[in-house]
C-alpha cells in the first residue's frame, strides 16, 4: 500500500503549512487568515516546490462551508430570518445590481463582450460565506441585529447565485444565437419550483425527522454516536439539497442547522462540530491561496486595482447606503457593509463556469481570483478598524458623560470565571471603569447582566485587545487559570501599551518565572497564597496560646 496519496498529501501539506504561516501571522499581529492564504500560495501550482492537489483542496474546503453554515443555522431561527427580510432582500439585490454594473463598466473598458461583463460583475457581487461567518462569529455577532442582517443578506445572495448558475448556460447559448427566451423562462421556473420544494420539505418533513432522530441518538448515551449523527445531518442534508433540489451545499446546511437550532440539543450540536468547522475553514483559505497567480499583480496592476476597488468600496458603499436608508444606526450599517466587502466561493464557481462555457476570458478569471485573495486579506483589517471606530465612539460618549467627575481608572479584566467574577465585584466603584474580556458566551452574558462592558473573544488575539482599547487602559488583570496563555496576553498587551500595569495568576513556579520574564508586574500563585494564609493563621494561634 503506498504511503502517499493525493488526499493525504493535500490535507497534511495544507494543515501543516497553514499552522506555520498562521502562527507567523499571529506573531506579526496580522490576522491568521493572511497566513492561511499565503500557505495556499506556497503549496499552489504557481510557486516552486511541493504542489498540492487543487481539486481535492476545493472539495475539502466545501466541507468547511457546509459545517460553517450548519453552525450558523444552529444559532438562527426562521423567525430571525423573516425578521430581517425587509432589509436583507432589497439590500442584497441592490448590492448585486450595483456590483454587476460596476463590473460591466470595467469589462467594457477592457473590451470584453457583454456576457463576459455580466459574469464578471456577478462574481464580484457575492460575498464569501466562510469569511463573513468567521468575521461575525469571532466577534459573537450572530445573535445581534447586525449579525442577523448580514446572514440574511448572505442567504439572499446565495439564492441569487444559485439562479445565476442555473441560467448562465442557456443565457450564454442565447447570446451566441443558439437558444431561446422560452428556454430561459422554463429553466427559471424549474429552479423556483426546486428551491420552493426544498424549503417546504425542510419545514414540513425535516422539522419532524431531524429533531426526533437526534433526540433518539442523545438518549442512547453515546457521545461518539451523537457527534456522528450531527455530522451526518449537516453533510447529508447539504448533499441531498444540492443533488435533489439543485440548491447550494451552504443553503442546505443552513436550513438543517436552523431546524435543529429549535431543539434543546442545538448548543451541544454546535460544540461537537466546532473542531471540524475550524479545521476545514482553514483548508478553505488554503484552497483559495492555491488559486492565486502572483504574476497578475505585475502584469495587470490597473485592472486589478479597479477590481479590488469595486469589491471593497463599491459593494461597501452600496450596502452602507441602503442600510442607512432603511433607518438602521451607523454601527449596524458599517458592520454589514464591511462584512460583505469580499468575495469567495461562489465567485470561483461563476468564473469557472464562464471559462468552461467559453464566454469569460482567462484574464477575467485571474482578476476575480486575485480580487478574492486581496479582499479576503484586507477584510479582517477593515473589520478591526470599524470595530475600533465603533468602540471608540462609545468610549468618547462615556468619557463625555463622566468628564465633570474625577479621573476614572480603566481596568481591563480578562476572564469572568470563578476568580474573575469575585474580583470584578470587589473592584466595582465609582472611580473605576471595568471592561471584561470573556471567550465563553454564557459567562459573557452573565457579566453583561451584572452591568459590565463586555467583549466576547480570546484576549490572546491582538484584535480583541485593540477592540478593548488596551492602549488607553491603566490596569490589565488576567484572571484566567492558564499561566502560559496569560503570558501571551501580557506580552501582546505590553507591546500595545508599555505603561500598563499587569496582574496575573499562576499555578506553578514555572508559570511564575515565565510571567516574570514577560514583564508581568504582579503575579499571584494560588497554592503559595493558601500556604501563606495557613501559616499566618498558625502563627497567630501560637501567639494567643
Amino acid at each position: 500500500m503506498p504511503h502517499y496519496t493525493p488526499l493525504i498529501g493535500t490535507i497534511v501539506a495544507g494543515l501543516v503549512t497553514a499552522f506555520i504561516m498562521g502562527a507567523l501571522a499571529q506573531r506579526l499581529r496580522i490576522s491568521p487568515i493572511a497566513g492561511y492564504l499565503f500557505a495556499g500560495v506556497l503549496i499552489g501550482p504557481f510557486t516552486p516546490g511541493f504542489v498540492a492537489d487543487i481539486s481535492l483542496a476545493n472539495e475539502l474546503a466545501e466541507i468547511g462551508v457546509i459545517l460553517l453554515m450548519f453552525g450558523v443555522g444552529l444559532h438562527f431561527s426562521l423567525r430571525d430570518l423573516l425578521s430581517v427580510r425587509k432589509i436583507a432582500v432589497p439590500g442584497a439585490l441592490v448590492q448585486i445590481v450595483t456590483a454587476t454594473l460596476l463590473g460591466l463598466g470595467l469589462s467594457h473598458w477592457m473590451g470584453w463582450p457583454l456576457i463576459a461583463g455580466l459574469i464578471f460583475g456577478l462574481a464580484l457581487s457575492v460575498a464569501s460565506t466562510v469569511v463573513l461567518l468567521r468575521a461575525i462569529q469571532s466577534r459573537d455577532l450572530v445573535n445581534t441585529d447586525r449579525g442577523r442582517i448580514a446572514v440574511g443578506w448572505l442567504i439572499v445572495e446565495d439564492l441569487a447565485m444559485v439562479v445565476a448558475l442555473v441560467l448562465l448556460p442557456p443565457v450564454a447559448q442565447l447570446m451566441e444565437g443558439g437558444g431561446s427566451a422560452s428556454g430561459i423562462v422554463a429553466v427559471l421556473g424549474l429552479t423556483t419550483v426546486k428551491v420552493g420544494g426544498f424549503v417546504a420539505f425542510m419545514l414540513i418533513v425535516g422539522r419532524r425527522l431531524i429533531p426526533s432522530g437526534l433526540h433518539w441518538v442523545a438518549h442512547s448515551g453515546s457521545r461518539e454516536l451523537f457527534r456522528l449523527a450531527v455530522l451526518a445531518i449537516a453533510l447529508g442534508v447539504a448533499f441531498g439539497a444540492a443533488h435533489i433540489f439543485g440548491v447550494s451545499f451552504a443553503l442546505g446546511a443552513f436550513f438543517a442547522g436552523m431546524i435543529l437550532g429549535e431543539t434543546p440539543l442545538s448548543k451541544r450540536a454546535a460544540e461537537e462540530t466546532l473542531p471540524l468547522r475550524d479545521a476545514f475553514a482553514v483548508l478553505f483559505f488554503v484552497s483559495v491561496g492555491m488559486l492565486f497567480d502572483p504574476s497578475v499583480i505585475v502584469e495587470r496592476p490597473l485592472p486589478l486595482l479597479a477590481t479590488v476597488a469595486i469589491i471593497l468600496l463599491g459593494k461597501s458603499l452600496a450596502a452602507y447606503a441602503i442600510t442607512r436608508a432603511f433607518g438602521y444606526e451607523n454601527r449596524t450599517a458599517l458592520t454589514v457593509s464591511i462584512s460583505l466587502a469580499q468575495i469567495g466561493e461562489f465567485s470561483f464557481i461563476l468564473a469557472g463556469l464562464g471559462t468552461d462555457l467559453g464566454v469569460l476570458p482567462d484574464e477575467a478569471r485571474d482578476l476575480i481570483l486575485a480580487g478574492a485573495i486581496l479582499s479576503i486579506f484586507a477584510n479582517p483589517i477593515l473589520f478591526t478598524l470599524v470595530s475600533n471606530h465603533i468602540a471608540g465612539g462609545a468610549h468618547s460618549r462615556r468619557s463625555a458623560s463622566g468628564a465633570h467627575g474625577k479621573q476614572v481608572e480603566r481596568i481591563v479584566l480578562v476572564g469572568h470565571g470563578r476568580v474573575g467574577s469575585l474580583l470584578a465585584r470587589d473592584l466595582r466603584s465609582a472611580d473605576r471603569h471595568m471592561l471584561v474580556i470573556e471567550d465563553r458566551s454564557e459567562t459573557a452574558e452573565a457579566a453583561s447582566q451584572e452591568g459590565y462592558e463586555v467583549i466576547i473573544g480570546n484576549a490572546v488575539n491582538w484584535q480583541v485587545l485593540a477592540e478593548a482599547r488596551i492602549e488607553s487602559a491603566d490596569v490589565l488583570i488576567i484572571a484566567i487559570p492558564e499561566g502560559y496563555e496569560a503570558g501571551a496576553i501580557a506580552e501582546t498587551a505590553r507591546g500595545m501599551n508599555p505603561a500598563i500595569t499587569i496582574l496575573a495568576r499562576a499555578h506553578s513556579e514555572q508559570e511564575v518565572k515565565h510571567l516574570e520574564r514577560l514583564g508581568v508586574d504582579h503575579i499571584i500563585m494560588g497554592e503559595r497564597e493558601i500556604a501563606r494564609g495557613l501559616f499566618d493563621h498558625m502563627r497567630r494561634r501560637r501567639e494567643t496560646v
